[in-house]
């Protein structure tokens, strides 16, 4: 797919009105598209259009300052450095439990939908899920706002993460970690470099790929292998693309379909060809050295992660005290040194530059130009299309 410039993937990720649109391009051109000086674009993509539950989540809230006490983080795995929740106990007392219990957006929205639903709270303060669930999530009313003045390191946000259509003032949502799909291998087992989509359909390499669950990963980088705009997509080109998907895994092409779980087999070398997130390989070389990442050739989806207090969290202060910590530049630095993700945070690209100069020319925490123009945020669905595009994909994965 050729590549556009910067405006044009600005105006492929904007939802909204006309006045968002022109506000998030000048909040964009006033960052220069950048993370720090010279540093990484932020890509963020639009919620689910459309219908609503009708439970809109008030933005009025005030949660007084009370001890911390013990509390409950949602996130994904191989996401933060555990020395930061240590030196959050010290410095704040209580005690963080830090879960790694999202492996797929999908799957864990499964899990905690019926309590949600019924005005239940699900025993967790943070959760941390990419910006189609989170959309929902705000949509449906599954979220506290987030008292901003307990949170006063939210002014470090990057310009360009400041606005996001489903929540255009960040009332129910921040960015955790930036990132995108690609390629982890193991270039022993596959015999060669890989660097396009094509490769996961090679048959050397059938029944040792994987492909990811959620069909806005998997479908979106086929389609981009199909030479489709990925964030414009319709229905009728991603069931297309979940066409593709499917005959490979009946052609026995695909091992199986993951969440973050990918990353176990791939270190075991019982998958040789994995559809990665960028930063998990970084932590799986301690295990597997020779284990590579890749931006493929044609493009890869690029996702933001987002923390959020759902409806009825028992301690919205210790969650709101949390996010200002990671809020804090030096704090931001050490978590995208350490998870080599794309942080959201201004001021901690030019920490990492000076504290850990060998992470300068990272690709994961730093993507070129020519990375950053291949970036796709996520097609902006109706709820009805996404409805019939998870349950395409379902059909395929047999979940």
């Amino acid at each position: 797919m050729p590549s556009e410039d910067i405006d044009g993937i600005v105006e492929r990720m904007l939802d909204g009105s006309e006045h968002s649109r022109r506000q998030f391009i000048r909040h964009l051109a006033g960052a220069g598209l950048l993370l720090g000086p010279g540093s990484a674009f932020l890509a963020a993509c639009g919620g689910v259009k459309g219908e609503s539950s009708g439970k809109k989540a008030s933005t009025a809230v005030n949660h007084p300052k009370v001890p911390i006490g013990d509390w409950t983080f949602s996130n994904w795995p191989l996401y933060i450095d555990k020395s930061v929740l240590k030196s959050f106990d010290k410095k704040y007392g209580g005690h963080v439990k830090y879960v790694e219990d999202i492996n797929d957006n999908f799957e864990f929205f499964g899990k905690v939908r019926q309590q949600l639903a019924a005005g239940k709270p699900i025993g967790r303060d943070i959760v941390t899920l990419t910006d189609y669930m989170a959309a929902r999530w705000v949509r449906d009313g599954y979220v506290t706002a987030i008292d901003k003045k307990n949170v006063p390191n939210a002014k470090n946000l990057v310009s360009n993460l400041q606005t996001i259509g489903y929540d255009p003032h960040r009332n129910f949502t921040l960015p955790w970690q930036s990132g995108a799909i690609g390629i982890g291998y193991d270039p022993r087992k596959t015999g060669r470099k890989l660097h396009s989509i094509q490769d996961f359909f090679d048959p050397k390499f059938k029944g040792r790929v994987s492909f990811l669950s959620e069909p806005y990963d998997s479908a979106g980088m086929v389609m981009l292998m199909q030479g489709v705009d990925s964030t414009h997509a319709n229905i009728d080109q991603i069931n297309k693309a979940i066409d593709k998907i499917e005959q490979a895994q009946k052609a026995g092409q695909i091992r199986r379909f993951t969440g973050n779980d990918y990353t176990t087999d791939l270190t075991k070398g019982n998958l040789w060809v994995a559809m990665a997130y960028s930063g998990d390989l970084t932590g799986l070389q301690a295990d597997n050295p020779h284990l590579e990442f890749v931006y493929p050739d044609e493009g890869s989806m690029i996702f933001t992660d987002n923390m959020m207090i759902p409806a009825k969290a028992a301690h919205p202060y210790a969650a709101e005290t949390m996010m200002n910590y990671v809020y804090d530049p030096a704090v931001a630095a050490k978590l995208a040194a350490y998870i080599t993700y794309i942080s959201p945070v201004q001021g901690a690209a030019d920490i990492i530059r000076k504290t850990n100069p060998k992470l300068a020319d990272s690709p994961l925490i730093f993507p070129s130009d020519a990375i950053r123009k291949k970036f796709h945020p996520y097609p902006n669905l109706s709820p009805a299309d996404e409805r019939e595009m998870e349950e395409r994909m379902a059909q395929v994965t047999g979940a």
